[in-house]
């Protein structure tokens, strides 16, 4: 009797698995393009090499809120308040600088509750991926519009939105973001190169996913379903993307591809398509957006990326040793300098 030895699973350079990547099991909706989401971040996660116990997974309330239970397992993680995650991220990037921070939102937990929380996260610049899964209703209470429902969207019951939606991406833009990007679920490639990027980026990414809600918002007459978003989608450029622990040997013809150099050496390649665009403009992503909607488009792609802005923590002067782990005589002034303190008050 001969017997067949089980191959050893794939590992990436940690010596990890995929598995090692995984969550607990979904309880979403079949379907549902947030676990298409989770699935390009373990993907990404293991073919960038992070260790899972240097991630910080963080979130606020909604279907969206729930996704990272459902990948790296292994990571730090916390669920807060409805809207209120950019604060808790705040206070993770203070206390430990050096965990890759990964905050997981809605359209409703960004775009209403939490615009407020919103609007000073992306002008700190805090070193944060901040991925917005988008599909323009509230998954959780029926499906009612968000705020990013488009302007004459329908839903199931018939109902026709009659305000017109905020856009998170030229938000982000405006504000001071400094990685601002839109994707779709469906489309695995882009969203996993764009996933990759934002791990090599020293700064906000705020990376808007179009996910269709398999239960209220994919039907004719939605503007978020698989069928629009395919239909719609308009591709700004062809990405690509090379870790510094790879070879840097990718060969393009001349004029038609931008390289942009990332904080830890890697090289975010932008292959132009039919339209001449620079991701460094913040200007020209900008009008390009605002176009975008004249036209009925879904954009889709990297819109903005600026590598030369300070970051919060470049701001705050904070120390290379995390706050976290700052010995206990190097944060508390010795009783004999709290004594002149007090005799000084008198």
């Amino acid at each position: 009797m001969s017997t067949t030895a089980t191959p050893a699973p794939k590992t990436n350079r940690l010596g990890l698995s995929v598995l090692d990547y995984r969550g607990g099991k979904t309880t979403l909706c079949a379907g549902c393009g947030h676990n298409a989401i989770s699935e390009r971040l373990i993907d990404a996660m293991y073919e960038m090499g992070v260790q899972p116990e240097n991630i910080a997974k963080l979130s606020g309330i909604g279907c969206s809120s729930k996704s990272p239970a459902y990948f790296v397992g292994r990571a730090h993680g916390f669920n807060s308040v409805h809207g209120r995650m950019p604060s808790v991220a705040t206070g993770v990037a203070l206390a430990n600088h050096k965990l890759m921070i990964l905050g997981v939102t809605g359209d409703g937990d960004t775009a209403s509750i939490g615009i407020g929380q919103f609007v000073h996260l992306m002008r700190r610049n805090l070193p944060i991926i901040y991925i917005i899964e988008d599909n323009g209703v509230y998954g959780l209470t029926k499906g009612q519009f968000s705020a990013t429902a488009d302007l004459g969207s329908k839903l199931k019951t018939g109902v026709i939105n009659d305000l017109p939606p905020i856009d998170t991406c030229a938000l982000a833009i405006q504000l001071g973001a400094t990685f601002v990007a839109r994707s779709f679920s469906g489309d695995k490639r882009q969203l996993l190169t764009l996933l990759k990027a934002a791990m090599a980026h020293r700064g906000t990414v705020m990376i808007d996913v179009i996910s269709p809600c398999v239960t209220f918002n994919d039907h004719d007459g939605s503007t978020k379903s698989y069928k629009y978003s395919k239909d719609h989608d308009e591709p700004l450029q062809e990405i690509g993307f090379v870790p510094s622990f790879e070879s840097i040997d990718v060969d393009y013809d001349p004029g038609t591809t931008t390289a942009l150099r990332m904080h830890d050496g890697s090289e975010l390649r932008l292959r132009k398509l039919d339209r001449d665009y620079d991701a460094t403009n913040k200007v020209g992503a900008l009008r390009m957006l605002a176009e975008s909607h004249e036209k009925d488009e879904l954009l889709t792609g990297v819109f903005y990326v600026n590598t030369e802005a300070p970051t919060f923590m470049d701001l705050l002067n904070t120390t290379d040793e995390p706050l976290a782990k700052l010995k206990e005589d190097m944060v508390r002034p010795p009783k004999q300098v709290l004594d002149e303190i007090m005799e000084s008050l008198r």
